[in-house]
């Protein structure tokens, strides 16, 4: 089976994205899968200043931008209404920040999930409110530096997939633009399904983690090749299967030293992290066998054009 890339570009070039954010990125590869026939449902975030104010955007699709709550409520409403036109075929997307998915945005996710309503929600999580001056939220990992823990985050992340998994929706899943074939037939999959769907970006943000715009890449990949950030689906049941087995894991001191924001990280903190890492990579099935196995047919099959 192969996927067709297109060439279109529906991000514009010149907009006010940092260098090397992962969430320009990511937005640019969804939008080449998901095509002219879509609406971008936008609450308070980073993205609402890249794409600029009414009556301009950096989007060559329709945008709406909301209030940070209302991610969900308003493509609900926007979907019901292309409903009611007979617009079945226009795909309506969320793009959230995971300020208005984990936190402000999560009563009206959890009410849309649970009602299994025809959208795309997207969480491009950049760990922190970055927009506001890197304020922490319930998505900043343990260890982390932000301006309201600057002595590093005490608390766990909290578990995204699981909570909207837990409501059996249509599809769900974790992606990184850093694996191209894996993020991309993922939203191929999200765009083909009906009813609730669910993807969790993990994002770079160079200023937030304290990073050199040219590592923006290499550090997401270092988190799914350490097992931080996992790659998988959910079925519909909530279980979670790998769709990608790195060779090698790396360990987890690996990552967070490529990162100023856990500078202050302690070796025992690293210790106990890579412990968790290692049961849950464990749990979800990781092996080398199968790594090794799925490497060899590790060729991706895109047609550009």
């Amino acid at each position: 089976m192969q996927l067709k890339v297109p060439h279109a570009e529906y991000v514009s070039f010149g907009n006010v994205g940092c260098p090397g954010c992962g969430a320009v990125l990511s937005m640019r590869h969804v939008l080449k899968i998901l095509g002219k026939k879509a609406i971008v449902v936008m609450p308070a975030c980073c993205w609402g200043i890249i794409a600029g104010p009414y009556p301009t955007t950096a989007l060559q699709i329709p945008l709406l931008q909301v209030p940070f709550a209302a991610g969900a409520a308003c493509a609900v409403g926007v979907r019901h209404a292309l409903d009611k036109q007979g617009k079945k075929d226009v795909l309506v997307m969320v793009w959230a920040g995971d300020g208005g998915t984990f936190d402000i945005g999560l009563q009206g996710l959890s009410s849309a999930a649970e009602r299994n309503e025809d959208i795309l929600f997207v969480c491009y999580d950049n760990e922190a409110y970055m927009n506001t001056g890197i304020q922490r939220s319930s998505a900043t990992p343990r260890g982390a530096w932000t301006t309201t823990t600057p002595k590093g985050e005490k608390l766990q992340k909290k578990d995204i997939l699981r909570i909207v998994s837990a409501h059996r929706v249509a599809y769900a899943a974790t992606a990184v633009v850093t694996y191209p074939a894996d993020f991309m037939w993922k939203f191929q999959k999200a765009k083909s399904a009906k009813g609730f769907r669910f993807i969790h970006l993990l994002s770079s943000c160079p200023p937030g983690w304290r990073i050199d715009s040219d590592n923006s890449l290499e550090v997401t990949r270092m988190a799914v090749e350490s097992g931080v950030f996992p790659l998988v689906e959910s079925d519909e049941g909530g279980r979670m299967t790998l769709t990608y087995y790195p060779l090698e894991l790396l360990p987890v001191s690996a990552y967070f030293k490529s990162q100023g924001r856990f500078k202050g990280m302690e070796d025992v903190e690293i210790q106990v992290i890579q412990r968790e890492v290692t049961e849950k990579m464990n749990k979800l099935g990781y092996s080398r066998e199968i790594a090794k196995i799925q490497d060899i047919g590790r060729i991706q099959k895109f047609i550009i054009g």
